[in-house]
């Protein structure tokens, strides 16, 4: 104890004498030496977090190719998780574990596993047109699907897959309620998904908005009571939902009205050309409550075993409309009161804001200026408009401030952001930004109330912002105060895992995630899972011909620690992590057989798999967990048919006396004074008003119980001298004393850390 005590003095001088050099540097020195300005101080003071701090607001961030959701913080810009979505995923355990297949196996297409995806538009669950932090949404545009996430434990929970869709891009959206998640068309295609000649395309290829049916009690999507309203092989686009003034209504823009098929192997102009060469687009227009009762009322077709309310049924019973916009948009965004969308033509200059009460009236009136080819009303464009503003060259898409009518608009060709007030129709600033920005986002930009505070520029390219790692360069987010009246850059955060699309940010203290599972939980199906097992019961059983191992994870060993089976058998391995602690997560991974699994607190995780080789295989835990992690280890033994095993003894390598006993004994009494004393400490105050310090000490008690039951079988072993087990049990009996004074530690320094009070003497 001297010693450590002597170390620990000399330790803390030496920390003394560095933190004494450091404050000696003043900040003009480093200033100087790093070549920052003020403004370079001030723009790190408004991003940094200190250690241990949290972050305002939450982001979700498409993940583009890696079919994957990004999460981070801002101010801070710190990623904090990928969510595995589409696309297989070791860490999590994504694609790797049973639980987690089931999932991935609902978006098949045609019976084909599909291990990617082109993830674009997270939507946020909304309450009366607010972000709830229940629930997340995001589309596949390579393969028209769209998946749930629950925000209780950022996990994917659902993927269904669109019957009648061949390509997506205007996903995912939804209603104020979260009544529907709306997925709408990129390409226009036969809902047949059979062969159909180019030379059908105007009769037999259809554009459509698919408006998911979401039951919020059960946190799943409704297929059975989902449908979609056909509309014409335009190139439907992004969407948006009517919120207050506008609710009932969603909004679809378009581009390639013209119907142009390309053909660029065949000499014909290639679609860029064909497809610009009118000045105008439409936007679609459908009343979806309406659209709804239809449905309710027989009025819908079914294809594909899918209702689809068909474009002559939603002409007639006048929910589906067209208003002519610029040619080639984007982003078509509705303001926070609903009483405006905003539309950016890319081919444009000008970012045109439509007025619902307008485009209502004329609805109402019947006045159209013509129908279009299939026979849908066209509402008249400079009827239909507000204002229109130039903006820039190159609009794509649109967010809105908490201050009233400022919106701020991404201006690709430009590279820039432009704020502008879209109710006098006036243009406020403009930021340079690093390059070519596509979605950007505000803080609850799309919701009822914009918070305001920041703004994230999505921007395609880097290309000199970041050190050179190759031809492939990272995608650039920045973050922009738009506090002021000027917008500033303050911050580079390079994303490189995959092109993000569009983002969401949330305030952080709306969600409310958990930090463990009951034990036994199958996180992905939100129920016990059937294959849990608790400490001490542990087993393996053979049924129907699978061998089933339930078993346990814990600080630090696996149980079963030896698997034993038959080459060609199948085993399912069942692991359960019995930990309590927060943060306390426990793989495993076995050598051969592209098993990889995650445990968080309480879940049951399982792996199926034939083994036909004989041959040893070992497993061990892959997340480092605690001293001793490297000793969770075992042995998977795969016998050769017909084996007989030989009756003979293990040798250990080491044998131990009674003398080793007793010396055992002595450490484990020393240390459970020392336990002791930091139980009393931390019982002496008010630890109960500080949750994390409640689970560490039920996960102390945990461990402690675990060594009381080590202890008895020490002492039943000393009683009956057998030396050797008696010694190994209590050595067992230290290690959890030692699981248990670490826990206790770390209570006791948050207590200190966070100002506990002395409640008894």
């Amino acid at each position: 104890m001297k010693k450590i005590l002597s170390v620990s003095t000399a330790f803390g001088i030496g920390l003394a004498w560095t933190a004494a050099a450091w404050s000696a540097e003043s900040l003009d020195d480093v200033m100087k030496r790093r070549g920052l300005t003020q403004k370079d101080l001030l723009a790190a003071a408004k991003t940094y977090t200190p250690t241990g701090g949290r972050d305002e607001f939450l982001v979700f961030s498409s993940g583009g190719q890696s079919g994957q959701v990004l999460v981070y913080g801002i101010p801070s810009m710190r990623i904090l998780k990928y969510i595995a979505v589409f696309t297989p995923e070791p860490w999590q355990g994504y694609g790797f574990d049973d639980e987690s297949k089931e999932v991935l196996a609902q978006g098949k297409i045609g019976g084909k596993q599909l291990n990617y995806g082109d993830t674009h538009h997270p939507a946020m669950s909304e309450t009366n047109g607010e972000y709830d932090g229940e629930w997340l949404f995001i589309n596949d545009k390579a393969n028209p699907r769209v998946a749930v996430i629950d925000l209780k434990d950022f996990e994917t929970k659902q993927i269904v897959v669109n019957p009648i869709m061949s390509s997506e891009h205007g996903g995912a959206f939804v209603t104020p309620n979260t009544e529907y998640v709306i997925e709408a068309t990129q390409y226009a295609a036969p809902y047949s998904r059979d062969f159909v000649p180019l030379s059908k395309f105007n009769d037999e290829y259809r554009g459509a908005v698919t408006y998911w049916k979401f039951n919020r009690e059960a946190g799943r999507i409704e297929p059975e009571n989902s449908f979609s309203v056909e509309l014409p092989p335009y190139s439907q686009d992004l969407s948006d939902a009517g919120k207050l003034d506008s609710d009932g209504w969603s909004f679809t823009n378009s581009f390639c009205t013209e119907r142009y098929i390309g053909g660029i192997e065949s000499g014909r102009p290639p679609f860029e050309a064909g497809c610009s060469q009118k000045d105008t687009d439409f936007l679609h227009m459908i009343n979806w409550k309406r659209a709804a009762e239809l449905v309710a009322e027989g009025k819908a077709t079914k294809i594909n075993d899918h209702d689809v309310i068909t474009m002559d049924t939603a002409i007639k019973e006048g929910i589906l409309f067209l208003i002519p916009e610029p040619k080639s948009p984007h982003g078509v965004d509705v303001s926070p009161d609903g009483k405006f969308i905003i539309v950016a033509g890319k081919l444009d200059t000008h970012a045109s804001v439509y007025s619902f009460e307008k485009m209502k009236a004329l609805i109402d009136a019947k006045d159209f200026a013509g129908t279009d080819p299939y026979g849908i009303p066209i509402l008249d464009l400079k009827k239909s408009l507000h204002t229109q503003v130039q903006v820039g060259l190159g609009p794509l898409h649109n967010q809105y401030d908490s201050k009233p009518c400022i919106v701020y608009t991404s201006i690709y060709v430009d590279s820039q952001v432009t704020k502008w007030n879209y109710c006098e129709g006036k243009v406020l600033d403009k930021i340079s930004i690093h390059y070519n920005i596509g979605h950007l986002m505000s803080m609850e930009g799309d919701t009822v109330s914009p918070k305001g505070h920041y703004l994230v520029s999505l921007n395609k390219l880097a290309i000199d912002r970041f050190n050179p790692v190759g031809p492939l360069h990272p995608q650039n987010h920045q973050l922009i105060d738009i506090s002021n009246d000027k917008m500033e850059l303050i911050y580079d955060m390079p994303l490189p895992l995959g092109e993000p699309h569009y983002a969401v940010a949330i305030s952080a203290d709306k969600l409310k995630p958990k930090i463990r599972y009951s034990t036994g939980w199958n996180s992905r199906k939100d129920e016990r899972s059937e294959y849990r097992v608790r400490p001490g019961r542990e087993r393996t059983e053979v049924a129907d011909g699978v061998t089933h191992v339930y078993g346990t994870l814990i600080r630090s060993h696996i149980t079963p620690e030896i698997i034993q089976v038959e080459e060609g058998s199948t085993v399912s391995l069942h692991f359960t992590n019995v930990e309590r602690a927060e943060d306390e997560t426990h793989g495993f991974a076995i050598y051969g057989f592209n098993v990889n699994l995650s445990a968080e607190p309480g879940k049951t995780v399982s792996a199926t798999f034939k083994v036909d080789k004989p041959g040893v295989y070992p497993y061990y835990c892959t997340e480092f967990c605690s001293a001793l992690h490297l000793e969770m280890q075992g042995y998977l033994l795969v016998t050769p048919k017909g084996y007989q095993a030989e009756e003979v003894a293990l040798q250990e390598g080491q044998s131990y006396s009674q003398e080793d006993f007793d010396k055992q004994v002595k450490a484990n009494t020393d240390t459970q004074a020392v336990i002791d004393s930091v139980v009393e400490y931390i019982t002496a105050r008010n630890f109960k008003d500080f949750p994390p310090v409640v689970a560490l000490v039920e996960d102390a008690t945990d461990q402690l119980n675990f060594a009381a039951d080590a202890k008895k079988k020490a002492e039943d072993y000393a009683t009956n001298e057998d030396w050797q087990n008696a010694t190994l049990w209590a050595q067992q009996w230290f290690q959890y004393q030692v699981k248990a004074a670490d826990i206790g530690l770390r209570a006791k320094t948050y207590l200190d850390q966070n100002d506990a009070k002395v409640v008894k003497e």
